[in-house]
């Protein structure tokens, strides 16, 4: 970041990213793009200096492999290498194996820390073409902070969920709750974009055992770990783990193969329609479309498949509703593929209902105080 005014114009995409050392200042000599604002891209967002791409994760590698996102040079981060001399990307197998393939330059932090997880892309040391040894902990993803409010809602989630279900899991306070609601259930198993700390204390518990999935029976399938020391270090040559690719994490074919298949996800706002917003919050970006509709569709091609968004029913102390009349920013999930809607004061299903049912679910679920404004909203809507 020092030298970068000598470097001329230089444009970065970014991951998800919790460090420090990219800074909005920063956008005077670099270019800043991203999926969304997760983490401390939501800073860059903030200063306007972030240009957010709007694509479901399943499109990812081919919009690398096309050139339609090009990129030349892919800072990785790398274990040691084993003994076959390979280097594993043992934190995300998602998206940066193709990044790797099309880009000219591999540039690596090669960290012990690093898990060798199974099934996790592995790269010759040949294709690096400069490295830095660093025995630094690795950055941690920061737990959600998980309130009264989101156990009450992940308490309502959990009654949907059956045993022997297998569990996609999104990022935020809602879904870590509901991992917590699910500690009693027996035989889930998971298949997610991610794995965070939440889903390995349901291992540790035993409630994730994966014994009923029909493919990969036995084994948490993941794309990213997403997490804690204590994940990296269970994640590290586990059997019971797989990182995997976009192409099979997010795979319809895949997914469709998976019965009483749970996709549990978050969102910001949702309207009286269904219609989704998990990406912005007054034209901020703080969140992005990232993998859910890949895992909504899923859910729909999977026998007995359910997609469950779940959120607080206000915002700011309880002075803003999080269910509203209409979207006025973006839609993340069309209102055609929403399904289960949760809140604390529970479960709305809106698949196969039209639009005047749908408002009344809604208006239901929603927090008391906001209940008759969104009645009168609900009159001019339908």
């Amino acid at each position: 970041m020092r030298q970068r005014l000598e470097l001329g114009g230089v444009e970065v995409f970014l991951g998800a990213s919790f460090g420090e050392t990219l800074r909005p200042e920063h956008a005077d000599a670099l270019r800043f793009r991203a999926l969304g604002g997760f983490g401390a891209n939501a800073r860059l967002a903030r200063a306007g200096v972030l240009d957010v791409v709007p694509a479901h994760l399943s499109s990812l590698p081919g919009l690398i492999a096309s050139g339609e996102l090009g990129i030349d040079v892919v800072f990785a981060l790398l274990s040691p290498a084993d003994g076959d001399g390979l280097h594993h990307l043992g934190l995300a197998g998602d998206y940066l194996e193709p990044a790797i393939e099309r880009a000219r330059v591999v540039l690596a932090e090669i960290n012990p820390g690093v898990p060798r997880t199974r099934g996790a892309p592995r790269i010759a040391a040949e294709r690096i073409a400069a490295a830095v040894f660093d025995e630094r902990p690795i950055l941690a993803a920061p737990a959600a902070h998980v309130g009264a409010v989101e156990r009450r809602l992940a308490a309502c989630v959990a009654e949907r969920v059956p045993d022997g279900a297998t569990l996609q899991i999104g990022i935020g306070a809602a879904p870590e709750a509901v991992c917590e609601a699910l500690a009693g259930h027996r035989d889930l198993g998971v298949h997610s974009a991610l794995v965070n700390d939440a889903i390995l204390d349901l291992i540790e518990a035993g409630a994730v055992t994966n014994a009923r999935k029909p493919i990969d029976t036995g084994v948490t399938v993941t794309g990213l770990l997403f997490g804690s020391r204590r994940l990296f270090e269970f994640a590290d040559d586990n059997p019971l783990l797989r990182s995997m690719p976009i192409a099979y994490t997010h795979g319809i074919a895949t997914l469709a193969r998976l019965d009483h298949f749970f996709a549990i996800n978050s969102a910001l706002e949702v309207d009286l329609t269904g219609q989704i917003n998990a990406e912005a919050v007054g034209g901020v970006h703080v969140g992005a479309v990232g993998g859910v509709v890949d895992f909504v569709r899923g859910t729909q091609a999977s026998a007995g498949g359910r997609s469950i968004v779940a959120l607080p029913s206000a915002a700011r102390g309880g002075t803003v509703s999080r269910i509203v009349p209409r979207l006025l920013t973006v839609t993340s999930t069309a209102r055609s593929d929403a399904d289960l809607i949760a809140t604390e004061y529970g479960v709305a299903e809106l698949r196969g209902q039209g639009l005047a049912e749908r408002a009344r679910r809604m208006i239901a679920i929603a927090h008391p105080d906001f209940r008759e404004e969104l009645e009168r909203a609900a009159h001019r809507l339908v």
